[in-house]
């Protein structure tokens, strides 16, 4: 059976990672603290009040601004705390929280990414899935197996993270992922309903630790593979906590 082997959140949409090793899951929510905020540009109109799914476009992304990789975020979510560092330093720190805060942040950024930010950025925040790329409350998953796959016929080595996954599993063969679309999903102490393949955009292009648009993936997956797919998403179905470790496997007694 698959073994979890990390769990990840993205707390601001396009920056680096934030690892935990166990986190509680509730019923048709996402992973709590992924995607809550997002850099949006300043011609992006977003209104906190009456929150809506936009484009990627609308915010700072990898797929258009891989300079994000440069930066490495640290979140503390005791105090909804996020420090940027650069090449070991800390460049900002703010209390995502608070107005000031998030002020102070966008300051370094607005500085540091003026030349391709489309107006003063601004952070915006929901309490909703509406800043994840599908607008769904979801968690992804992917298959270490399937990425190693991908290894073989890219000829290079392939950091997993380039996928932005929230659980990644190992144990498992390669695309067997696939199968669990529409199949009810044990996790730990949880339960999961497979949704959906996911489809790769020119994020992925971009490798996590240089930031350097070194790869094409998506034409690695379609010219290898024959669809541009990597990773499922999942719903919550049943509440519970995952940690690091837990079996992933096909519930014989959920509901399909």
């Amino acid at each position: 059976m698959a073994q979890i082997t990390r769990i990840c959140r993205y707390p601001v949409k396009g920056l680096s990672v934030d690892d935990v090793d166990r986190v509680d899951l509730a019923v048709g929510q996402g992973m709590p603290f992924d995607r809550r905020w997002a850099i949006a540009h300043g011609s992006t109109s977003f209104d906190p009040t009456d929150p809506k799914h936009l484009p990627k476009t609308s915010y700072l992304q990898l797929m258009q601004h891989e300079r994000l990789a440069t930066l490495q975020a640290e979140f503390s979510d005791k105090d909804e705390t996020l420090t940027l560092m650069r090449d070991g330093r800390q460049v900002a720190k703010g209390n995502l929280s608070l107005p000031i805060g998030r002020s102070l942040i966008e300051q370094f950024l607005s500085a540091w990414g003026k030349a391709e930010i489309n107006g003063t950025p601004k952070i915006v925040t929901t309490d909703g899935p509406e800043l994840s790329d599908c607008g769904l409350p979801v968690l992804s998953l992917i298959n270490l197996a399937t990425v190693r796959d991908i290894e073989r016929v890219a000829r290079k080595p392939i950091d997993p993270l380039r996928f932005r996954g929230n659980i990644y599993v190992d144990d498992m063969p390669a695309w067997s992922e696939f199968d669990l679309v529409g199949k009810a999903v044990r996790a730990g102490g949880t339960t999961l309903q497979g949704l959906a393949r996911i489809d790769r955009c020119g994020a992925t292009n971009v490798n996590p630790e240089t930031a350097e648009r070194d790869m094409q993936m998506p034409k690695v997956l379609q010219s290898g593979f024959g669809h541009v797919d990597c990773g499922i998403y999942l719903s919550v179905t049943g509440a519970g906590t995952i940690e690091v470790g837990n079996i992933v496997g096909e519930d014989s007694d959920g509901d399909r």
